[in-house]
């Protein structure tokens, strides 16, 4: 199992993540497209990545926009493979 990040170490990663915030033991960021299709094309991006790594992210889907979530449920809290999926994600148009 991954290992929990300590607060300072989060703070330090998330630092060099724009668009994505820290709360409550999970990495998000909201995600906004010109309509529907543009959001569910974007999602559909997301599956590759995820798959890759194991790691999947927790998505809501309202009309244009997404919302991701990246927490690692076994620790209980943020892990490394967290920051790393997000990296990928932000990386994602």
């Amino acid at each position: 199992m991954p290992q929990l990040l300590t607060e300072a170490e989060i703070q330090k990663q998330a630092k060099v993540l724009s668009d994505w915030t820290v709360k409550d033991s999970k990495l998000q960021t909201t995600r906004t497209f010109k309509d529907f299709i543009g959001a569910i094309e974007f999602v559909n991006k997301l599956v590759e990545p995820a798959e890759s790594a194991a790691h999947h992210p927790d998505i809501e889907i309202s009309y244009n926009k997404v919302k991701i979530t990246l927490t690692t449920h076994d620790a209980g809290g943020l892990t490394q493979t967290d920051f790393d999926v997000a990296r990928v994600i932000s990386q994602i148009n």
